[in-house]
């Protein structure tokens, strides 16, 4: 871990990182790519120092409440957050100046601000999306094996739908030749099915691989997956799309089940809904009058 100060804390579209690197160990990470100019270890946390302080300043002099995005590049639940507490700080401001949230994550420490959450959603609107992947817990160990598996991510989405906070779940990456089955995504779905899920966030059976992230990950593969990684260099080489030769299949199933239990799968209906904020309580105020 170091500590940074930083100039500001919301990007233009109101998306906030407080920590950059992660260290969930996720074999497939974008956030590891060379784009991003991370210039120290990506396991090594960097912390904004004046994160909190940027971001009272920032929501009070704000003219327009909005809702406020956080997690598409560093999970905010990383195990440093159960020390630091910046999540929960955070969220008391969201809460205090009335403002609402959208989260990422795929850790079940969301939980310890579940009071948070529910007062959000109370006053506005809070989301929060998970990510989920892999059925298997096994293979979901070796895939993304520093945080809590899909079975308790499940039980997480159960707990947010008993207190009416949406989610929306993140079906991807999906790897070709590991779990790029439609076994997988039928234990998945079955998840989503259960949790209500408001809609399931899927750019199809594949994943990207960039300069830094395409490295870790053939690593990594090697590592869990022996032969495999020379399998991809043939197929795909350094393609930045990696498809898999069972998507056409599989997303007719996904649509299919999607479909028939009202689960929202329209991309940019979803980014729109989590990105628009609603103020539940003026809404109430004016349908009484």
């Amino acid at each position: 871990m170091h500590i940074v100060k930083s100039k500001g804390i919301l990007s233009a579209k109101n998306g906030m990182n407080l920590y950059r690197g992660c260290v969930h160990g996720c074999i497939y990470c974008d956030s590891r790519s060379d784009c991003y100019q991370m210039y120290h270890d990506f396991e090594d946390i960097e912390v904004k120092g004046n994160a909190i302080e940027l971001l009272e300043n920032t929501l009070r002099k704000k003219r327009k409440k909005c809702m406020i995005g956080t997690g598409s590049m560093t999970d905010p639940y990383i195990p440093l957050e159960s020390k630091l507490c910046n999540m929960r700080k955070a969220l008391e401001l969201i809460d205090r100046y009335g403002f609402g949230v959208s989260i990422i994550t795929k850790s079940d420490l969301i939980l310890r601000d579940l009071d948070l959450l529910k007062s959000i959603n109370e006053k506005a609107k809070c989301v929060v999306q998970i990510t989920l992947t892999t059925f298997d817990e096994d293979l979901c160990k070796k895939i993304e094996p520093n945080v809590c598996t899909t079975k308790r991510r499940a039980e997480v989405l159960n707990i947010l739908r008993d207190n009416d906070i949406p989610t929306v779940v993140w079906l991807s990456p999906i790897l070709p030749f590991i779990n790029d089955t439609k076994q997988n995504i039928e234990g998945i779905l079955n998840y989503c099915i259960q949790a209500k899920v408001y809609g399931i966030i899927c750019f199809g059976m594949g994943l990207t691989l960039r300069n830094g992230n395409r490295e870790y990950f053939y690593k990594q593969l090697d590592k869990h997956f022996p032969n495999l990684s020379a399998k991809y260099k043939k197929i795909y080489g350094d393609s930045y799309v990696v498809g898999s030769k069972n998507n056409d299949e599989i997303m007719k199933y996904f649509y299919s089940e999607c479909k028939k239990y009202g689960i929202e799968t329209n991309i940019d209906k979803l980014f729109e809904y989590c990105r628009t904020f609603e103020e539940k309580v003026l809404c109430e105020q004016l349908t009484m009058f």
